[in-house]
């Protein structure tokens, strides 16, 4: 199958790999072309070239405007690919967002899944994400086969708009356990108990936990440099919130840890990891 690939970032890049590596023909479009540097794939000139030369492309980009951007805009995907091509936006946007996409793909003919992933940089380079998938189901069989080659875990959620909805969910989840470590950590610390003897005996209970396990160390060992950008997070939590105050839903603690990450911007920690909010706690 030839397959196109939009957002050749630290987890787009290594995705795109894992599916020529299955043997499907590789095609990129980059927005800056140093990042397909080295990447033994086609190049095309826009996303329309790239949209007329493939079966299926995936974006794997920052937010819902760029994810309009190149498949909505000028010389865009919706300008090249052809009927019953498929986009799959593996992207972490607005739940409405991607059902304004796919309604307009769809009046050309061309099908949309949003497939926004969860498992992080490893989980990419080892391709064991969790795809949380919205769109026609039919659709996803069709396509099944590549994203068996990015992840462990595929799963339909529901219509175009669904995925989106679960990787909102799965943010909240996980950020507000980032927050609940690093105030475990401030705690311990505070009482002059060692953090990482802490975490060690956390760990072996009911508290047990992959974000307790990555990021509690990451706290514990005060390294701060990015796993994930904290941005990233904080550009997720907006969504989450939006989300919320579209669907008339409290949501008292999402908006408590929304309010750390404004305060880890403020400090210009956006492009350390997201392990940084024990930062914020620390701070006078």
């Amino acid at each position: 199958m030839k397959v196109g690939f939009i957002g050749l970032g630290v987890m787009g890049r290594p995705m795109a790999l894992h599916l020529q590596t299955a043997g499907h023909e590789l095609l990129v479009w980059a927005r800056r072309p140093e990042s397909a540097t080295g990447l033994p794939a086609k190049q095309c000139a826009s996303p329309a070239e790239l949209g007329r030369c493939c079966d299926v492309v995936f974006t794997m980009i920052t937010s819902s405007a760029d994810v309009e951007a190149v498949a909505l805009g000028a010389d865009g995907l919706i300008d090249g690919m052809s009927a019953g091509s498929v986009l799959i936006d593996c992207s972490t946007i607005a739940p409405d967002a991607a059902r304004r996409i796919a309604a307009r793909l769809a009046e050309k003919g061309i099908a949309m899944l949003d497939a926004p992933v969860s498992g992080g940089v490893q989980g990419a380079i080892d391709a064991s994400l969790a795809i949380m998938v919205g769109g026609d189901a039919a659709v996803l069989e069709r396509v099944r086969l590549l994203l068996d080659c990015l992840g462990k875990r595929i799963v339909h959620v529901g219509p175009n708009g669904a995925g989106q909805v679960a990787k909102a969910c799965n943010q909240m989840i996980m950020v507000a356990a980032i927050q609940a470590a690093a105030e475990a950590m401030r705690l311990a610390a505070a009482a002059g108990v060692d953090c990482g003897r802490v975490k060690q005996a956390l760990s072996g209970g009911s508290a047990a936990s992959r974000v307790l396990d990555v990021m509690g160390e990451r706290m514990v060992q005060r390294d701060f440099s990015a796993g994930i950008e904290a941005r990233l997070h904080h550009k997720d939590f907006g969504l989450v919130l939006e989300a919320a105050r579209q669907n008339g839903t409290p949501m008292p603690l999402a908006a408590v840890v929304g309010q750390q990450l404004n305060a880890l911007m403020a400090q210009g920690w956006g492009r350390d990891d997201t392990a940084s909010l024990l930062r914020v706690l620390e701070c006078p």
